[in-house]
C-alpha cells in the first residue's frame, strides 16, 4: 500500500511500499501561516518557482534527488516521472510564468500533480498525463484555476481519485476560496471525507468512477 500525505496548500508527501519519500511542491510553513511539513524526502519535485512551493531545504535528506521544473520523461530509482509543461494564468505565462505539472507511478498508481495550474487543460494535454489514478488539483482560485474550471479540469482528465488542494484554510495568509466553493460542483455521491491528513491507496483498491477525497490539513 501507497501512503499519502497532505502537508497543506500544494504539499504532498507519497510513500512508497519499499519506504522512499517523495514529497512535490514542499512550502516552509511559516511563510504561509501554516506548520512546516516534517518529512525527510529521497525525492523532491517542484512545479514553478514560487516560494509557496519550492522550500525544498525544509524537507530533503542531503542524498535527495531535486527536480525543479523538469520536463520531459525519466527515472528515478525506479519511479517514473514525467513532466509536463503548462501556464499558471490564462495568457500564456505573461502574468505569472509556466509550470511543470507531473505525472509519477509509484507501485503501479500513477499520481499526476497540476502545481498552480490557471487555465483550463485541453484534450492534447490531457493525453500526456492520462491515465490517472490520483489527481492533485488546485481549487482556490485567485493565482490558479476557479473552482468551476478545476471541476472542468476533473471531468477532461477523468480520474480516479481527486484530492483539492491550494485552498483556504484555517490560519493560511493567501486570499484563496474555500473547499466548499469547489465542493459546489461535485455531486455529493463523489465525496469522501476524511479526519486525517493520509490515506492509503494501491492498484487494488482504485475506485472505478471519479472519487473526491479531501483529508485533514497536517
Amino acid at each position: 500500500m501507497t501512503i499519502v500525505r497532505w502537508h497543506g496548500h500544494a504539499c504532498f508527501e507519497i510513500v512508497a511500499n519499499d519506504g522512499r519519500v517523495i514529497v512535490i511542491d514542499p512550502h516552509d510553513g511559516h511563510s504561509i501561516g501554516l506548520k512546516p511539513p516534517k518529512v525527510e524526502a529521497d525525492i523532491v519535485l517542484i512545479t514553478h518557482n514560487h516560494y509557496d512551493h519550492n522550500a525544498y531545504n525544509v524537507v530533503a535528506k542531503p542524498s535527495a534527488k531535486l527536480l525543479v521544473m523538469a520536463k520531459g520523461e525519466q527515472i528515478i530509482d525506479g519511479i517514473r516521472v514525467k513532466g509536463v509543461e503548462a501556464f499558471h494564468d490564462k495568457v500564456g505565462g505573461k502574468r505569472r510564468g509556466r509550470v511543470v505539472m507531473y505525472r509519477i507511478e509509484v507501485d503501479g498508481v500513477a499520481f499526476v500533480h497540476l502545481g498552480d495550474l490557471g487555465h483550463v487543460l485541453d484534450e492534447s494535454l490531457a493525453r500526456e498525463l492520462k491515465p490517472i489514478d490520483v489527481l492533485m488539483i488546485p481549487v482556490g482560485g485567485t493565482f490558479t484555476i476557479e473552482p468551476d474550471e478545476a471541476w472542468q479540469v476533473v471531468k477532461v482528465l477523468e480520474p480516479r481519485c481527486v484530492i483539492p488542494m491550494h485552498y483556504w484554510v484555517k490560519g493560511l495568509m493567501l486570499p484563496l476560496k474555500t473547499l466548499d466553493e469547489f465542493l459546489k460542483h461535485v455531486e455529493d455521491w463523489n465525496i469522501v471525507r476524511l479526519e486525517r491528513n493520509e490515506f492509503v491507496v494501491s492498484k487494488n483498491n482504485v475506485p472505478e468512477r471519479t472519487v473526491v477525497i479531501f483529508p485533514e490539513p497536517s
